[in-house]
């Protein structure tokens, strides 16, 4: 097991990866701007992402598995003040226990937003206050989950008009799919890339 000190050294360069580029953005038609928060938190000798489950309440996405976030408020100043509120307000996560490494590429979403991801690091104890309204279950999944190609499984659907793969992750009989699967899956191809 590492020594703890290590991996600030890791996280950084997960960060320095991030500002070595240019987070890729969409010109289409849209129904609004969302963000998501990707916390990333020490799990043994690798890193997990904190992941929600979302309760059947919720208008959309009932009881899938997704990062925290949401829809920009007009009182947001920036989507990255979308992320964080959101994250608070589902999970109880404080803004100051988030260490931001830097955003990820835009996507659209299947209802026509826009999400921007923000990769953050979250580092000591946790008190996480889930909203019984949103969240059904917060999960901690590791890295490697998503990284075994046994856990995986594609499908082709037709979107918009066109032919998409859908990517699907088995983490302990739950699946992580959709767009959250997405994003993990082309944020993980990014850290595989010697860093810079």
């Amino acid at each position: 097991m590492p020594d703890r000190p290590e991996l600030p050294v890791l996280i950084e360069g997960i960060a320095s990866q991030l500002r070595s580029r240019t987070p890729r953005r969409l010109d289409v038609d849209h129904a609004g701007r969302a963000a998501v928060l990707m916390p990333i938190l020490p799990e043994g000798t690798e890193f997990s992402f904190l992941l929600t489950q979302r309760t059947h309440k919720v208008e959309t996405h009932k009881g899938q598995i997704s990062f925290p976030g949401g829809v920009q408020d007009d009182s947001d100043q920036n989507l990255l003040q979308t992320a964080l509120r959101e994250t608070w307000e589902e999970i109880g996560l404080t803004p100051e226990a988030i260490h931001i490494l830097g955003e990820f590429d835009e996507y659209l979403s299947i209802t026509g937003l826009i999400v921007t991801p923000f990769a953050a690091w979250v580092g000591g104890p946790l008190n996480l206050a889930p909203n019984a309204d949103e969240v059904d279950e917060i999960l901690r999944v590791p890295f490697s989950v998503f990284q075994d190609s046994r856990q995986l499984r594609v499908e082709t659907r037709v979107r918009r008009g066109a032919e998409r793969k859908v990517y699907f992750y088995d983490f302990q009989g739950k699946e992580v799919w959709g767009l959250t699967a997405q994003i993990i899956r082309d944020f993980l191809k990014l850290l595989d890339k010697p860093l810079k």
